[in-house]
């Protein structure tokens, strides 16, 4: 059977590494014996041309060679032999001009011709070599010999065993291969620690599912409708779906560069830095209300989550506003509830007039609060939101006033985006006068002129300054301190004690998106006589009048 390749991720990656330094392991021996060689091989041939040129150093050998006839037993075959035990060498060859041995370790070889060229040798020259001769293969060195004069006489050739040499390379390979084993398994042992770190971090999969998975990851995250951020230890982003583009107002060119720099500074920026920490954090984010959650990832860096909540935002309020209508219905109906039994009571008494006086101040007044309220507003919607909150002012001890230089035509571009603005600031000046009606007397019912001097109420005033709305709301309670000014309208900042299940900070943070949507402003101030007053000037949220409207106005919408 063929062995089949591992489909684990660490596993391939290790046999990849053992075969990669087995391989490199080899070569490397493999790189290091060949010079070994030619190395030893150089070695034998210097050891011999030494011992040759020594041979011919001494001054007895040519006086010999000159004095008779090679012979077994002569003088030059003695000082040879003796030279050649002397140093190991495997012969000492004396030969003279003719080539004619005078020595040889074969006694019976003396007075033949040697079986290689001399000639280099008796021209003066010094030759080193490998070669094989009548003693087998060896490494040789041959110099010329000379008399005392300085005539070449003869020549001397010295052979080095060449088994010897490659018994020396025999014996240097166990120990380059121990150095190489070493090294392969300091390797080994490396590639295995690494394996191991890689199945950590790839948890085990398979080759394969690394693609399907990253293929999942994506099509995951550009499918939910949740926003998903990713950031590295250092703040830059390294993630960035569709969703999260969109929430953010920023392009997928951001990835990679940290996030302050391609978001403003605020609340925003610091709940995605992590600078704000908690669960469920709520920001608004051009006119969005996001929640978000960080998580911490193994590596050092976040990914954070984004749920868009204003939809839920504006249902929320708007179904805060239903039931405080409704509690203000509840409160009339029992106020009506008395009143009928007061009206029943001056009828069985049989005081005609009292009664109907009862009934003409009570309607008259209810009539008057709405005629107020729709002869100066006259966009249904913003009208309606007042006359409601009137409702609710009254239920909680509060007067609210439509100011008599409150002109408000029906021509508003988007009445939500005023309701939204309106209602926000009514319901926060309710509650900041609201704790003051518990002291206060209780406000009358009605006009403005039906008021206590010293009762809580709620100013609202509306003017159109050409395409200009300004939305200005006042009220007698504590006022705002001039150190938090800017601060009310900041994500999250709110005095009020915290109510379970709802989040506090958003009201004024919205009204501050919308008027900046808008180009304009919102400001808070200190009213006269105390208390505080909020100030909204909303550019182009007004349409022009029909007879003076401008072509380039007819086209115009809303930011």
């Amino acid at each position: 059977m063929r062995p089949r390749w591992p489909r684990r991720v660490f596993a391939q990656v290790l046999l990849v590494q053992l075969l990669i330094i087995t391989g490199v392991a080899g070569l490397a021996a493999g790189l290091f014996l060949a010079p070994l060689a030619a190395q030893l091989d150089d070695q034998a041939e210097h050891r011999a041309l030494a011992i040759a040129q020594a041979t011919a150093a001494q001054p007895g050998i040519a006086h010999s060679l000159l004095a008779g006839p090679p012979s077994p037993g002569g003088p030059v075959q003695a000082d040879a032999e003796r030279i050649r035990l002397a140093t190991g060498a495997s012969y000492v060859v004396v030969v003279d001009t003719r080539g004619i041995r005078y020595s040889h370790t074969v006694p019976g070889r003396i007075g033949e011709r040697v079986s290689t060229d001399p000639g280099r040798a008796l021209g003066g020259q010094e030759w080193t070599g490998i070669g094989r001769g009548t003693l087998g293969r060896s490494a040789r060195g041959k110099v010329p010999l000379r008399d005392g004069e300085g005539a070449i006489v003869g020549a001397v050739s010295v052979g080095i065993a060449y088994d010897n040499v490659h018994a020396l390379l025999l014996r240097a390979v166990p120990g380059i291969l121990m150095y190489a084993g070493a090294a392969l398994g300091v390797g080994a042992l490396a590639a295995l620690v690494v394996s191991r770190r890689l199945r950590k971090r790839t948890h085990g999969i398979e080759l394969t599912e690394i693609s399907a998975l990253l293929g999942e990851r994506e099509a995951m995250l550009h499918g939910i409708r949740e926003g998903v951020v990713a950031l590295d230890r250092h703040g830059r982003v390294r993630l960035l779906n569709d969703a999260a583009a969109r929430l953010l107002g920023i392009g997928r060119d951001a990835i990679g560069h940290p996030l302050d720099r391609v978001l403003p500074p605020g609340r925003t920026t610091d709940v995605l830095a992590g600078r704000v920490t908690g669960t469920d954090l709520l920001t608004v984010r051009d006119g969005r209300v996001l929640v978000v959650n960080r998580r911490d990832t193994a590596a050092g860096g976040t990914v954070a989550t984004l749920r868009d909540r204003t939809e839920l935002e504006q249902l929320r309020r708007e179904l805060d506003g239903t039931r405080g209508l409704t509690d203000a219905l509840r409160a009339q109906d029992h106020e009506h509830a008395n009143r009928l039994h007061t009206i029943v009571g001056l009828l069985e008494l049989g005081m005609y007039e009292e009664a109907a006086d009862f009934v003409a101040e009570v309607t008259g007044a209810h009539r008057a609060t709405a005629e107020q309220v729709t002869e100066r507003v006259r966009d249904p919607l913003v009208s309606a939101l007042l006359v409601g909150k009137s409702a609710v002012a009254a239920e909680r001890g509060v007067a609210l006033r439509v100011s008599p230089a409150t002109r408000l035509p029906d021509r508003v571009v988007d009445p939500r985006d005023l309701v939204t603005v309106l209602g926000n600031l009514v319901d926060n000046a309710l509650d900041a006068t609201a704790g003051a009606a518990a002291a206060a007397p209780a406000a009358a019912e009605g006009a403005e002129g039906n008021v206590p001097h010293d009762a809580p109420f709620v100013e609202v005033e509306l003017r159109a300054v050409g395409e200009t709305l300004v939305v200005r709301v006042a009220d007698n309670g504590p006022g705002v301190p001039a150190a938090v000014r800017e601060l009310v309208f900041t994500d999250g900042w709110s005095t009020k004690e915290a109510v379970p299940h709802r989040r506090r900070g958003l009201g004024l943070s919205l009204v501050r998106r919308l008027a900046e949507r808008y180009g304009g402003s919102v400001r808070a101030g200190e009213r006269d006589g105390g208390g505080a007053v909020f100030t909204v000037e909303l550019p182009e949220a007004l349409r022009l009048p029909a007879h003076s409207a401008h072509p380039a106005h007819s086209a115009r919408s809303k930011r």
